[in-house]
């Protein structure tokens, strides 16, 4: 392996691959390396410890296009990588909306944006940090069982290059700590989770109170019951509510609307949520999960609203599905090792609102509360929505008691129309809401 860097080897590739005959060319490095560490029961369980590097190429001779992969950076290596490129491209299908950005379109300035701590923890720093999870959560009356505390901590560098004179990298972190816990008996048993992830190792919750959640929502999940199949409000723990924002982040992919296959396909400009509304992009957020100074094909980085008082007001856009459209991208391009560039969200979130969650809870009087989904049969190109839940039932504004085996059902149309936010949005996951209501869905239960 060569000890070469990230953007002298991509220049390297890019070199031979122009002089192997392509017409156009560009590149990613990725490397990372992580490490975690697992305990259970009070005894450690495992340390694993990784690293990859990997190259991405992708070349273009007039309108033909291929792209191919490896993790050899040897100078035979990277030979074979590009004769392998250009080879495919000559017989590749012409694609007309193919190609890398104008030198006028790429970025030039590199905002600095908080998204690397040069903090590197030790095995024995993420057992001791995975044990106090665990030990907090079995101090838990009830609990009876573990799955374990787990931490870890990984780091990224992404190196992206192209004939066109872009050049860029940059390095990212991410630190975690969770577990997982159990109550009850055989079929009376019960599971359920917590964690902390952050870019920063300072901004890490205690796994001790990590550890204590994740018990005390085990136990509160024992004895569920099974509503009778009827319609009511749902409230959408922040847990599950951004599932809601990646429904629609598929149904705006540029992808998707280029292809006619999107329920929101001739949306744009209309009023898809309630008045107030608002969902943004912002890959410039210091310490988000997915900040980035520049995108995928060397485009700028910029905030993006998605939604503005609840109207469509953009797609995420790449350059092939912006020429698709007879647009411009917005920036939104990414990017692995094994294929073109595509659109997708960065760091995606809805706005809060002004009710806490407890009054929005309050506000239902009877109603469901849902903490945890699983399955899924949900489809962006006819909107249709059904997921299984769980969670507790609203009763008189108050959380009584716990539900299971429930299906809820609508349409995402209608779902979004009627979704009011909570003012309790924290960013925790990349794509991020505070609790939700909406008014009016199918709950499928003891009776369906």
């Amino acid at each position: 392996m060569s000890d070469i860097g990230g953007l002298e080897l991509l220049d390297s590739l890019i070199g031979k691959a122009l002089k192997a005959g392509a017409d156009s060319v560009d590149a990613v490095h990725l490397t990372g390396r992580s490490l975690s560490a697992s305990q259970r029961l009070g005894k450690p369980e495992a340390i694993e410890r990784s690293e990859g590097n990997d190259i991405g190429l992708r070349v273009l001779i007039g309108k033909q296009q291929a792209s191919v992969s490896g993790s050899d950076t040897a100078p035979d290596a990277l030979d074979e990588l590009v004769e392998r490129a250009v080879a495919m491209a000559k017989v590749a299908p012409e694609d007309p909306f193919a190609g890398i950005a104008d030198a006028s379109e790429i970025a030039t300035d590199r905002p600095g944006i908080e998204m690397f701590d040069p903090y590197e923890p030790s095995a024995e720093d993420l057992t001791e940090l995975a044990a106090k999870a665990e030990e907090a959560g079995l101090a838990v009356e009830g609990i009876t069982n573990s799955e374990g505390g787990d931490a870890g901590w990984s780091t990224t560098e992404v190196a992206v290059a192209a004939s066109n004179g872009f050049s860029g990298q940059y390095r990212r972190s991410s630190f975690s700590v969770s577990a997982v816990l159990l109550a009850g008996e055989g079929q009376g048993m019960e599971r359920d989770y917590d964690y902390s992830a952050k870019v920063f190792f300072a901004d890490l919750e205690d796994p001790a109170e990590i550890g204590r959640r994740a018990g005390e929502r085990t136990v509160r999940r024992l004895n569920p019951k099974r509503p009778n199949s009827q319609r009511v409000p749902v409230i959408f723990d922040p847990r599950v509510s951004r599932s809601l924002l990646g429904h629609l982040s598929s149904a705006i992919n540029g992808a998707s609307i280029a292809r006619g296959t999107s329920f929101l396909k001739d949306k744009m400009g209309e009023q898809i949520f309630a008045d107030g509304i608002r969902i943004a992009d912002d890959p410039l957020r210091d310490r988000g999960f997915r900040s980035r100074p520049f995108d995928a094909e060397g485009l700028a980085s910029k905030k993006l609203m998605i939604v503005e008082d609840g109207r469509l007001a953009s797609w995420l856009l790449d350059l092939s599905t912006a020429r698709q459209l007879g647009m411009s991208s917005n920036g939104r391009a990414s990017r692995g090792v094994g294929g073109p560039p595509s659109p997708s969200a960065t760091n995606l979130f809805l706005e809060p609102g002004d009710t806490s969650p407890e009054d929005l809870i309050k506000s239902v009087g009877t109603g469901l509360y849902i903490t945890d989904m699983m399955g899924s049969s949900v489809s962006t190109v006819t909107g249709d929505y059904s997921r299984g839940a769980g969670g507790f039932w609203i009763e008189n504004g108050e959380l009584t008691y716990p539900v299971s085996e429930i299906t809820v059902a609508g349409h995402l149309s209608e779902i979004f129309k009627n979704l009011k936010p909570a003012s309790d949005l924290t960013f925790k996951y990349g794509t991020d809401a505070p609790t939700v209501l909406v008014e009016g869905l199918t709950l499928a239960g003891a009776n369906g």
